[in-house]
């Protein structure tokens, strides 16, 4: 799609707004890797994860009106899936079963700096399984921190805004996830290899969506 790197979301949201609907479809193909990772870093499966990308992307194109372009349209996006994450849980009676026990405050960081880590890949999606697994074993606020600090990349502002937290918090609970999923994994994996969302999930999503949007 031509458009896909041109565009702002802001001026996205202006020719959707417009009438042109079908510009909609950007949006949910530049954000599908972000969302994804939310919803399994909640400790979802791939088709609940799913199944709550559609929920917060129509959500979203229902009050793209009351969206305030002085605002991060990604942080806002974010901001619907984080809830639609949390009310299914408590609609559900989702209970995270992982043990919380306390950790020691000197550890070493699961991620280095070295040159070799930097530029090592998970190649096979055993290997990929098996982290993300690790990752499903600490406990959630850790887990959510660790998702949008290391996997999306938020700065600590933006994650304590996201959450609700202190920056202070946002750090300790950093640093105790990666205490914990050191244990687990080796040192040389990437975060941002934790979670794919390959392009056959994409467009399979990207159809759903686009229909339902298009029955609205």
């Amino acid at each position: 799609m031509a458009l896909f790197h041109e565009l702002s979301e802001a001026e996205i949201i202006r020719c959707v707004l417009a009438g042109e609907r079908s510009l909609y479809e950007i949006i949910v193909r530049r954000f599908n890797p972000v969302l994804y990772k939310i919803g399994r870093s909640y400790n979802y499966n791939h088709e609940d994860t799913q199944d709550l990308m559609q929920d917060t992307y129509v959500d979203a194109f229902k009050n793209l009106e009351q969206f305030e372009n002085r605002a991060n349209f990604k942080t806002w996006l974010i901001r619907i899936m984080l809830n639609n994450c949390y009310r299914h849980r408590q609609k559900f009676s989702f209970k995270n079963e992982y043990s919380t026990e306390q950790l020691p405050e000197n550890f070493n960081p699961m991620f280095s700096n070295s040159a070799n880590e930097g530029n090592k890949q998970i190649h096979n999606r055993e290997l990929g399984q098996i982290i993300e697994e690790s990752l499903a074993k600490i406990p959630e606020d850790y887990r959510l921190v660790f998702s949008l600090r290391q996997v999306n990349g938020f700065n600590v502002a933006e994650t304590a805004a996201l959450l609700n937290i202190s920056e202070t918090n946002v750090k300790v609970r950093l640093n105790r996830a990666k205490a914990q999923l050191r244990a687990e994994i080796e040192r040389s994996y990437s975060a941002a290899e934790l979670f794919e969302f390959n392009l056959v999930y994409c467009n399979a999503l990207t159809e759903r969506v686009m229909k339902k949007i298009g029955e609205l």
